[in-house]
């Protein structure tokens, strides 16, 4: 079970469980759990990434891998592994769902700053729904839905 220790009664629960575990000698494990992004922040950076991609002249998928990962956000997208039978060391990049929600932010917010510095394109901030609904809905026209 995941408990919210910020949540008194929560806490109490954790800790009585934890309590109850100790007593039995039982093996356990706690991790922390760390909060993943939300839906809406992935829902805004396709969103902002469409946007952007319509008013470039490319693919969503082109802007997100190429501008979005490698040239704004490397340092948060590029890893590296050892080919196991090689022992080669290669790049990889992350997915975006590998990001948490401090990453993601931070990512967006400096995806936004470039759009606005390369090519004078203002991506919304994710507050500012009227325009957001605008720029869905001009999306939206586009049949095969290459932005969205």
């Amino acid at each position: 079970m995941i408990f919210d220790t910020s949540n008194p009664d929560m806490r109490k629960k954790a800790i009585d469980r934890v309590k109850n575990l100790l007593e039995k000698k039982a093996k356990i494990e706690v991790l922390e759990k760390r909060r993943n992004r939300t839906y809406s922040q992935n829902n805004y950076l396709h969103l902002i990434l469409g946007w952007y991609a319509l008013e470039y002249g490319d693919t969503l998928e082109e802007i997100k891998q190429e501008h979005f990962k490698r040239i704004v956000n490397r340092d948060l997208f590029i890893t590296e592994f050892i080919n196991y039978k090689t022992g080669e060391v290669r790049e990889r990049w992350r997915s975006t769902t590998e990001l948490d929600t401090k990453e993601m932010s931070t990512a967006i917010e400096r995806f936004r700053n470039y759009s606005v510095k390369t090519l004078n394109i203002y991506l919304p901030e994710p507050k500012d729904l009227v325009h957001l609904e605008e720029i869905e809905n001009q999306l939206e026209q586009y049949h095969n839905k290459i932005y969205l």
